[in-house]
């Protein structure tokens, strides 16, 4: 386990000072669309707009009582782990340095500087930023905050708590994958909790590194991950999030570009929420798989909002962006 339910209710409190709970609602318009009963997650509604914004405070808290604040943060992203990070470096006095790679999404490099971090461009890719964020800590004195660690998964678990909580009754839960904190903290909770609900990841068709290791039973790195849906852009799956994934989860779920632009699309006209590729992609993944699903209820995790205006536009105007 990568956490118990003691570290859990720590993580509850310390998070819930900046994170309020997040609603779960059920939209009628998505269950007439797909035939389940679909309850929606909306971790678009945090202080950063993202599910991240969990994960880095309580990562952060966890070195500061425990006396171990390093001179400095440095961390990898695509922007909603970056913006979690720098909130936390932020409340703990120290520096952040968040590396981005090229051609990051500006709105969310703005919001990382925004609230507090100093954002580095560097990187073909999120894993190439990744290596060079390493390199950083090396030469800096800086601790490293991978994507994925043990406490940043408690810290993401308390909307796994939340969920559970209001609706302990959900036959399976739809979440995008990106370097795994979200379907982890899903699945460790609903064992802890001892729940029947199946946990689906989802990713896009573009990055399928997850997708094929899940079928190979083993870490798969692909060579590309071109999507628009960044929050998913992921060509090196980590040995020790896939690990607890091919042990806990139904399944991964793979979708198109045209399929997630037009469950943001879906999302906008059907609960007038802003989605960003990775947030739609479990609605792109339920409408995809609607006879698998069709009688069930199921939760969508709508993972974060962060998309930029000019992508956002270009996708109600029915094209589908091209990273």
């Amino acid at each position: 386990m990568l956490f118990t339910l003691n570290d859990l209710d720590a993580a509850v409190a310390v998070v819930g000072t900046t994170v309020k709970p997040t609603p779960a609602y059920a939209w009628p318009l998505l269950a007439s669309r797909t035939g389940a009963e679909v309850i929606v997650k909306h971790e678009n509604h945090t202080p950063t707009g993202s599910f991240k914004a969990r994960g880095g405070l309580f990562y952060v808290e966890k070195m500061r009582r425990a006396g171990a604040l390093p001179p400095g943060l440095v961390t990898a992203t695509r922007g909603n782990h970056g913006q979690s990070i720098a909130i936390g470096a932020a409340r703990a006095g120290i520096p952040a340095k968040i590396i981005v790679p090229e051609g990051n999404s500006r709105e969310k490099n703005a919001a990382m500087a925004a609230f507090g971090g100093e954002v580095i461009v560097a990187g073909k890719d999120f894993d190439e930023s990744r290596e060079i964020a390493a390199g950083y800590q090396a030469s800096h004195g800086f601790t490293f905050v991978p994507s994925f660690h043990p406490d940043i998964v408690a810290g993401v678990a308390t909307y796994a708590h939340e969920l559970f909580t209001d609706h302990a009754d959900i036959d399976a839960v739809l979440v995008p994958v990106g370097m795994g904190s979200g379907i982890c903290s899903l699945i460790t909770l609903r064992d802890l909790l001892g729940l029947k609900t199946e946990i689906w990841g989802v990713v896009a068709r573009n990055a399928p590194a997850f997708a094929q290791s899940f079928e190979a039973g083993r870490p798969r790195p692909t060579s590309t991950a071109r999507t628009f849906a960044d929050g998913v852009a992921c060509r090196e799956p980590q040995p020790e999030a896939l690990e607890i994934i091919l042990n806990g989860a139904a399944g991964i779920l793979q979708v198109g570009e045209d399929e997630i632009a037009e469950a943001i699309r879906i999302l906008y006209t059907h609960t007038h929420n802003m989605a960003e590729g990775a947030g739609a992609a479990p609605l792109a993944a339920l409408m995809g798989e609607s006879e698998r699903f069709r009688g069930k209820r199921v939760a969508l995790i709508l993972t974060g909002g962060n998309i930029d205006m000019p992508v956002f536009r270009q996708i109600l105007s029915g094209q589908t962006p091209v990273a």
